[in-house]
């Protein structure tokens, strides 16, 4: 019965996780700060990732990179190369939660607040990298037929560069401060 709980408990947990990435995408997707988008529902993957493990980091992150998909300013990158848009917008924030979990797994029983910590920066850092790397190596030719060299290199220091401090930010206060309120709820439930 225990078990069954805790089975329940996990699946209605993802559920939630899945409707807040869901939602939290929405918002990114159709309100911006001037030309800054953020992607606030790196969060939730982190959060999921810590909690349940690699496979729901993996999972939300997938969710993610779907509701990317669906956002204004990729049709650039769909024009160029819809193959390799749609692996580049799946697999940054799917392997980002993915490895979040993995980063998570060492720590859950020595030290788990440090743990939570590296998990929640690992997201931000994961998935800017890839995208940086896979907009330069996948897309550089497009950039530099259709934009100058400078405002390449703008968009990259600037407008990602801010963006991913701003992502960071939030995803390293609010993943670990909600896990420990996740670990209170859970232990009163549990009593």
């Amino acid at each position: 019965m225990l078990e069954e709980s805790k089975y329940i408990h996990k699946i209605a947990g993802v559920g939630i996780l899945t409707a807040l990435v869901v939602v939290l995408q929405f918002i990114n997707n159709n309100f911006a700060i001037g030309v800054l988008s953020f992607n606030l529902a790196i969060f939730p993957i982190a959060l999921g990732a810590i909690m349940y493990g690699p496979i729901v980091g993996l999972a939300l992150g997938l969710v993610d990179g779907g509701m990317v998909l669906m956002a204004t300013g990729t049709e650039f990158f769909m024009a160029y190369n819809p193959i390799a848009t749609i692996l580049l917008c799946l697999m940054k924030t799917g392997l980002a939660g993915l490895a979040s979990g993995f980063i998570m797994m060492p720590f859950r029983k020595k030290n788990e607040f440090l743990g939570t910590i590296l998990a929640s920066c690992a997201v931000p850092i994961i998935n800017t990298g890839l995208f940086i790397l896979g907009t330069f190596f996948i897309f550089g030719g497009a950039f530099g037929q259709s934009i100058s060299g400078e405002y390449f290199v703008f968009i990259l220091t600037g407008l990602i560069g801010v963006n991913f401090f701003i992502e960071f930010g939030v995803n390293s206060a609010l993943s670990p401060a909600l896990y420990q309120v996740y670990k209170i709820v859970s232990k009163r439930m549990a009593n």
